[in-house]
């Protein structure tokens, strides 16, 4: 997998008021810590950080983050959000070691459409929105594509049938529904006679 470069500056105040005039001017309050550095507070520019997650990876994206002429392979550990805006209101990054094994999660998107559960009203739900698994940075996988064409009422696509690239491994329970195929009964019997 790529690293995807994103700058960030030091120098930052920290505290409410520093950080509400970082915001205001565009720029995103941060620390990147890991193992090996001390934790060292940022900012990056908000545009610059939508940018650098919107690929297919979103959260998971495996970051070059470039501080004060330094460069560390980095993931995003947590984004705190504004609670009404949604906005993102402070980032912390992870530096990383591209040779270590991370616990991830990888989201999980559905792909195509079942004739057989169609024709019966039948509904496709999808028991979790992501798979937790264990590889390195390189080999994480930017999202799992589920086929459900092929699906049938009471058919369930569990965690063990999920197809996982070299070197990834799931931590969860392999019997886990990942995809369900719940069947609608419609209701045939003639109404009561009055």
């Amino acid at each position: 997998m790529s690293q995807t470069k994103l700058v960030a500056t030091t120098g930052r105040g920290t505290g409410s008021a520093p950080s509400r005039r970082l915001r205001a001017e565009g720029r995103i309050p941060a620390v990147v810590y890991g193992q090996g550095i001390t934790p060292i507070s940022i900012s990056v520019e908000r545009r610059d950080l939508r940018l650098a997650l919107s690929g297919p990876a979103g959260a998971n994206t495996l970051l070059s983050l470039e501080v004060d002429g330094a460069t560390y392979p980095a993931v995003v550990k947590d984004i705190q959000r504004h609670p009404v805006r949604r906005t993102v209101n402070h980032i912390d990054f992870l530096t990383i070691s591209l040779t270590e094994q991370l616990t991830l999660s990888v989201g999980v998107r559905l792909e195509g459409e079942s004739a057989a559960v169609k024709a019966v009203n039948g509904l496709i739900d999808a028991a979790v929105d992501s798979i937790e698994v264990h590889c390195t940075p390189g080999l994480m996988p930017n999202e799992f594509a589920i086929d459900i064409s092929g699906m049938k009422p009471g058919d369930v696509i569990r965690l063990r049938d999920v197809v996982m690239p070299a070197g990834v491994t799931p931590t969860g329970d392999p019997d886990m529904p990942i995809v369900t195929v719940i069947a609608t009964e419609q209701d045939t019997a003639p109404a009561p006679a009055e």
